[in-house]
């Protein structure tokens, strides 16, 4: 049975009750962030950049490679966008809604902000378990572990998910490990096998979502992505993450390397 968690609705502002979880758990869980209307816009938003993507045969976007697969009717699908938001408008509209603003107290420095153009900006990750899907599960991993692989100083980071489809257990999606945001580097590094572990931890909170609801973790915390145990059109989701960042100002450019942890990523399947 999955571990139940409290939740919370995002008003105005944070409240202590609200700081002082995340603070202890490292994340936390925003019902009703967003609506249906604004859940399909998003939807058709990723599908007009999924269209662009396949005619151009692109292959990377400012160096983070993009990850293809088959849908359940054999046509080729983008299931991991990096940087959809410099794509499409409505995509990059949405970034400016101000209540994202008031996660970064979280930060709670002068230099935090929305990694619109950093990090691998908004990334859309289309799941779907079937035979050719070619992502439908992510290992553990911590964020944080891209600022050591490029050799700079761990900084605050926030991953802040936006859920376009309504979860249960059943259908895999997020899973955190609470409290390890307060582990030491060592843990950080090799407290299990980056992305190609897959296994069930007895200390995992299951995240199970409605479409519309918001999530933020702490960018230290371990987490992964479970394969969903239904197959078909019962296990498709859709998920946004947004990077919200601190530290020096590192834009991305269609020159960009490809980051040594994105060949790791590239384990997952």
């Amino acid at each position: 049975m999955a571990k139940d968690y409290q939740r919370f609705e995002l008003g105005s502002k944070l409240t202590d009750e609200q700081r002082e979880h995340f603070e202890r758990h490292g994340f936390l869980h925003f019902a009703n962030f967003i609506d249906e209307r604004q859940v399909a816009t998003l939807i058709e938003a990723s599908k007009a950049v999924e269209r662009q993507w396949v005619a151009e045969a692109r292959e990377k976007v400012n160096g983070v490679p993009i990850r293809y697969g088959r849908d359940l009717d054999g046509s080729k699908i983008v299931q991991r966008f990096a940087f959809a938001n410099l794509y499409d408008q409505r995509l990059a509209n949405f970034l400016d809604d101000p209540r994202f603003k008031l996660l970064f107290e979280l930060i709670g420095r002068d230099d935090v902000r929305i990694g619109t153009h950093e990090k691998d900006g908004m990334v859309l990750n289309h799941y779907v378990h079937g035979p050719d899907s070619e992502f439908s599960r992510l290992g553990w991993h911590t964020d944080g572990l891209r600022d050591i692989f490029l050799g700079t100083r761990l900084q605050p980071l926030l991953n802040v998910g936006v859920h376009l489809s309504t979860l249960g257990t059943e259908h895999g999606g997020l899973r955190l490990l609470p409290g390890t945001h307060r582990q030491s580097i060592w843990q950080m590094l090799f407290r299990k096998r980056y992305f190609i572990d897959h296994r069930e931890d007895p200390r995992e909170v299951a995240i199970v979502p409605r479409a519309g609801d918001l999530t933020v973790h702490d960018g230290r915390l371990w987490h992964r992505v479970a394969q969903s145990t239904q197959t078909g059109e019962a296990s498709r989701r859709r998920v946004i993450y947004i990077p919200v960042v601190s530290g020096p100002y590192a834009p991305k450019h269609e020159a960009s390397p490809t980051p040594l942890y994105q060949r790791l990523a590239r384990l997952s399947k």
